[in-house]
């Protein structure tokens, strides 16, 4: 029989354990990612070839999420439709949160035709953002028109919303460029786009490549970025990027303010110089990831 010391001792015990494990997942919920992602434009050259075991080997080399590009009606994900696309993710224990979609018809015509498209395919395979992943030469020389492309983007963003989506920019380095104005564009988007619908997806090494320390655009603007591309600066020449861990930018320094940047999500890319080959060059970077920075 359990007497009334027992059962306090007993109480404190399970009270102790109840504590311990609530601080346990408080410390685990606290990490700023559990997931590591792949933009999948980084194996362009295998993956048109062999979706299925260019996914396959993306699920092998350990990442759990994936940000497609370059759909359009005609040739789909990748040949595969969005249901046989988000069915050969799930074979493959992968998500894809994120994607890159042209919009040269919303920035040069204002129109949303290819944008519901995008919508339809993104909901289909469980995409929350729809992003804007690049800005043709002509379509950005001056302040009026990076103004005009903030306008577009913020009414892309209600279209995205009123489906349940989200929208997002990703720069490249033109967009730290002065203009012949003295404007700068990515400060215009950053202005005049609604903070609660445009979010931005920070590719790290362009914006460093363009002179730009991340700490500090956090610091300016807050909570704003919701995704980062990952992908490294060889140590010899800035024009030339290598495998996360092997180069020059302090990823450390830079995760340890995800909280900051409002960053959700992080995409490894890779664009060039591939070493040894495209699938093993991903495995190095998942590698150093998971070890160093999540």
């Amino acid at each position: 029989m359990i007497n009334r010391r027992s059962f306090l001792q007993q109480s404190a015990l399970l009270g102790a354990g109840v504590l311990f494990a609530s601080c346990r997942t408080s410390l685990v919920s606290s990490k700023p990612f559990n997931k590591i992602g792949l933009q999948l434009y980084t194996l362009r050259g295998e993956i048109l070839k062999d979706p299925r075991g260019v996914i396959a080997a993306v699920a092998k080399a350990g990442y759990d999420d994936t940000e497609t590009y370059d759909y359009n009606l005609k040739n789909k994900f990748f040949g595969l439709t969005p249901k046989e696309f988000n069915q050969l993710l799930k074979d493959n224990g992968l998500t894809s949160y994120s994607g890159h979609y042209g919009m040269e018809q919303l920035i040069t015509k204002g129109s949303f035709d290819d944008l519901k498209t995008y919508i339809d395919a993104a909901r289909i395979i469980g995409q929350e953002y729809i992003v804007l992943p690049h800005l043709a030469p002509a379509l950005r020389s001056t302040s009026d028109q990076w103004k005009a492309i903030a306008e577009k983007c913020n009414k892309a963003a209600e279209l995205c919303e009123a489906s349940g989506l989200h929208f997002g920019y990703h720069n490249h380095d033109f967009e730290f460029q002065k203009l012949a104005d003295g404007g700068v564009g990515y400060d215009i988007l950053l202005k005049n786009t609604d903070p609660k619908l445009v979010k931005f997806e920070l590719d790290l090494y362009w914006a460093v490549r363009a002179g730009h320390n991340p700490l500090t655009l956090f610091q300016q603007n807050p909570g704003r970025f919701v995704m980062w591309h990952v992908k490294d600066m060889s140590k010899g020449d800035p024009k030339i990027q290598t495998e996360v861990g092997k180069g020059t930018i302090n990823f450390k320094e830079i995760f340890a303010q995800a909280k900051l940047a409002g960053t959700k999500r992080f995409y490894v890319e890779h664009e060039n110089n591939y070493v040894p080959n495209p699938l093993d060059s991903i495995v190095t970077s998942a590698s150093y990831v998971k070890s160093n920075l999540m």
